[in-house]
């Protein structure tokens, strides 16, 4: 079965060199949610720039057009003058998403191993350990990578301390609360049923749609 031949390689590879194995998986899965993010942008642009809007039996875009009546956009950012779209695809912005992914995949592996190590999940002290797991990573490590997230992400573009206050002013405290929303429950399942060794890539597998999102975040935030 191919899945259980992707595990068998991953575990094989993860006994060798597991902070290399950690970051070249994270930088696939990143460039995986990057672009479905720059896909959903697509579908979005394109509904809206079709005769008539959104068709009834386009889900897709029906769902998009939803959350656009929820967070409506000015004209201009829906429909910019030609030079001024995207191009079909843009594989910088992808590459900045592999790229933070493998960066920061070392600080990710350690800090789960602290956690493994600060909290050991026994019979008498299972729940408790994982919670208090769950609560470190929540108000320590969560604000510290959403900050690594949008200063890598603003100076990789081009941007200076302005640019890097802006994106803090406007989007972090956002994404920080949505943070909390998403990440406690999937790190509860996560530290109590996950092995160690699959505990970065299972959270990566997750992260996916969460990637997807601070990508669009950020790319909302560059127009």
């Amino acid at each position: 079965m191919l899945t259980s031949r992707l595990i068998a390689k991953f575990n094989s590879y993860y006994a060798e060199k597991p902070v290399l194995t950690i970051m070249i998986t994270n930088a696939i899965l990143g460039g995986i949610a990057d672009t479905v993010a720059q896909t959903l942008t697509t579908i979005r642009q394109k509904s809206l720039r079709q005769p008539g809007g959104v068709q009834k039996d386009d889900f897709i875009s029906i769902e998009i057009h939803e959350l656009d009546r929820k967070n409506p956009l000015s004209p201009v950012e829906l429909i910019p003058p030609s030079r001024n779209l995207p191009p079909p695809f843009d594989f910088e912005r992808l590459t900045r998403f592999m790229a933070y992914g493998f960066i920061m995949s070392p600080l990710q592996y350690h800090w789960f191993a602290f956690l493994s190590k600060s909290f050991p999940i026994t019979k008498s002290a299972g729940f408790s350990a994982v919670s208090k797991r769950v609560a470190c990573d929540q108000l320590m490590f969560s604000p510290v990578g959403l900050a690594c997230f949008f200063t890598f992400m603003t100076v990789a573009e081009g941007g200076g301390r302005r640019a890097i206050s802006r994106k803090f002013q406007d989007v972090y405290l956002p994404a920080l609360k949505a943070n909390w929303i998403l990440w406690p429950a999937v790190q509860l399942l996560n530290f109590r049923l996950i092995p160690l060794q699959f505990q970065i890539p299972f959270v990566s597998t997750i992260g996916i749609a969460w990637t997807a999102y601070l990508s669009l975040t950020n790319s909302a935030e560059e127009a």
